[in-house]
This record gives structure tokens, C-alpha cells and sequence, in this order.
């Protein structure tokens, strides 16, 4: 009789029953096969390293009967839908033993912790050998200058800022449930910043501290995502790009000659208030505006901006002292 057709038949309380008990012996003959096997070398590097044999590896199946909470946390994220559902190559249809390496020994032991590779703060593991698991997919893209970066460089874990065993924020894996809580875990006084009257629309959500920034490297400065900090401005600020006919010198330097991006006490991010600010360079004795008296010597009204209008730049013809 046909297979199906023969299933068919069985009430399905029974169909329920025996797919528990196949599910069982399975992993049951799973595990039994895999502590029959002999101890064989490894390439070199600590157990469960990424050099395990072909014979270490005992399957998720296994792990799941002792770790239960864990997978069942695991299979409701991005990497656990990955890996258990479609693997789209041999390491993902490790599974666990893609990250923490073949679990043979681990199983064979008991559960002793250290014959298996963890990321905890616990494990005798380096941060270099921890960020060497995760680079084994995480090496395109966003990550790809991540050797040689500054967080590299200062010995951060990926695990620091990510999560991979349950899902704490909607996307990224984070180890925080947004990319601002992550990086004010380090970067205090930037969070402390977006507080203040005038800042970036970080609060509104508008914004995230990775719409300007690559944690994981990049070619710029400050890990910025464009070469400069101007044309990391202009992707939103495309106005203050230009060209101009008359330009104006630290605008077109630096914006944050003028500007203060995490967040400012003054109003349009600005560093010092007007004219203060503008009297870093320019001096304002002698100036037509200026009242000539031993008492009042300040720009009138206290604004530059009253005159100079377009300190970003002008295209008119008569806009040499970007008064249009």
C-alpha cells in the first residue's frame, strides 16, 4: 500500500504520536552516533573552533535537547528562520555549531562548558576569535571594512552590540531595542546631546546615530559614511551644496566650523550664538554697523544675520558679503 495513503488511514491523535516518538529516536540515534564516533584531530585552535572535523558536529537537533529554551528563542529570529528554514549554504545548515563549533565533545561531557566555544564574558575566548565567528558570513556590505576600523581596533565585540539568540529590537539584532540605546552604551554625552533644544531629529526618529555614522568602518573620519563631514550634511541638506558664485571659507570647509550635529543649547545647532560666533574670525570694530561708542561695540542688534543673510553661500551677483 501506498505510504501517504497508508497514513492517511491513522487517526491523527496516532499521526501526532508517532511523529513525536520518530522525532525522538531520531536525535536519540543522532546522538548515540555521534558519541560512537572516535576522537579524530583538529586542524588546530580551541574545541568547537571553526576548524572542527566533519565529525564533531552532532546537529541542532541534539542541542535543542538540552538547550530548549534557548533554540525555541533562537528559531523566532531573523538568523534562526535562516539557518533552520532555507540555509543558503553549508555553515547555515550548521545551525548552532555554525558559531559555537562542533558540539561532540561538549555532549560527550555532559554539558561541560569548556568544551565548547562561547561568547560570554565568562569564556577564556578573545574578543578577535568571538568577531572571527560572526565574520565568517558578516564580511560584505556594511562590514566590509570592519578589519583595521576604530572599534576593531578598540577591541569591541560584536556581541557588545549584538544579539543573535532572541530578538530584542525589530531589526539589526541588536543587543538594545533601538541603534541610539547601542551605541549610548559607549557614547554618553552624544546621546545626552540629542536632549538639548536644538538637535537632530534622533528623538522624533527621523534619524539614528547609523544615518551618519558606520559602526563597522568606513573611509571617512569619525566612522562617518561619506568621505567628509559636509557631504555626510549634504545628503540632507542638498540646499547648502551649491556651487556658489561667492562662497563662504568655513562653510565650505567644515560644517562643524559653524554647527554643533549631536545637539546645541542655540538654536540651528550653532556652536556659540551670534554675532559670538562670528566674531571668532571677524572682528567687529570699525564695522559700519557698529555703534562707536566705548560701551557698544557689537554688531547691531546682536545678529550678523540681519545683513548677511546668506552665510552659506550667494549666486547673486552682488552677494559678495552674502548680503543676498
Amino acid at each position: 500500500m501506498n505510504a501517504t495513503r497508508a497514513i492517511g488511514l491513522v487517526p491523527n491523535a496516532a499521526v501526532q504520536r508517532a511523529a513525536r516518538w520518530a522525532m525522538l529516536l531520531g536525535a536519540a540515534a543522532m546522538l548515540s552516533a555521534a558519541l560512537s564516533l572516535p576522537l579524530e584531530a583538529q586542524s588546530g585552535g580551541p574545541a568547537g573552533s571553526v576548524t572542527s572535523a566533519p565529525s564533531d558536529y552532532v546537529g541542532w537537533e541534539v542541542c535543542q535537547g538540552c538547550h530548549i529554551a534557548q533554540v525555541t528563542a533562537w528559531k523566532e529570529t531573523k538568523m534562526g528562520k535562516v539557518m533552520l528554514g532555507k540555509p543558503r549554504n553549508d555553515l547555515e545548515a550548521k545551525a548552532c555549531e555554525a558559531c559555537h563549533g562542533g558540539a561532540r565533545e561538549h555532549v560527550a561531557a555532559k554539558g561541560d562548558t569548556t568544551k565548547i566555544f562561547r561568547f560570554t564574558k565568562a569564556s577564556p575566548a578573545t574578543v578577535a576569535e568571538k568577531n572571527e565567528r560572526c565574520l565568517q558570513c558578516h564580511q560584505k556590505g556594511a562590514q566590509a571594512q570592519w578589519d583595521g576600523s576604530m572599534h576593531e581596533s578598540r577591541n569591541i565585540a560584536c556581541v557588545q552590540c549584538h544579539t543573535i539568540m532572541k530578538s530584542v529590537s525589530p531589526e539589526l539584532a541588536l543587543a538594545k531595542t533601538n541603534v541610539v540605546d547601542v551605541c549610548a552604551q559607549c557614547h554618553v554625552q552624544r546621546k545626552a546631546q540629542t536632549l538639548l533644544s536644538s538637535h537632530m531629529p534622533v528623538r522624533e526618529g527621523k534619524v539614528t546615530c547609523v544615518s551618519c555614522h558606520n559602526p563597522h568602518g568606513s573611509t571617512g573620519p569619525k566612522l562617518l559614511v561619506q568621505n567628509s563631514v559636509n557631504e555626510v550634511c549634504y545628503t540632507c541638506h542638498a540646499e547648502r551644496r551649491g556651487p556658489f558664485l561667492w562662497e563662504h571659507p568655513p562653510v565650505t570647509e567644515n560644517c562643524i566650523n559653524c554647527h554643533e550635529p549631536h545637539g546645541s543649547i542655540n538654536d540651528n545647532l550653532l556652536k556659540v550664538r551670534a554675532p559670538r560666533l562670528c566674531q571668532q574670525c571677524h572682528i567687529d570694530v570699525q564695522h559700519p554697523g557698529t555703534p562707536q561708542t566705548a560701551t557698544a561695540r557689537f554688531a547691531f542688534n546682536r545678529s550678523c544675520t540681519n545683513c548677511h543673510s546668506q552665510l552659506h553661500g550667494s549666486n547673486h551677483p552682488s552677494g559678495a558679503r552674502f548680503h543676498r
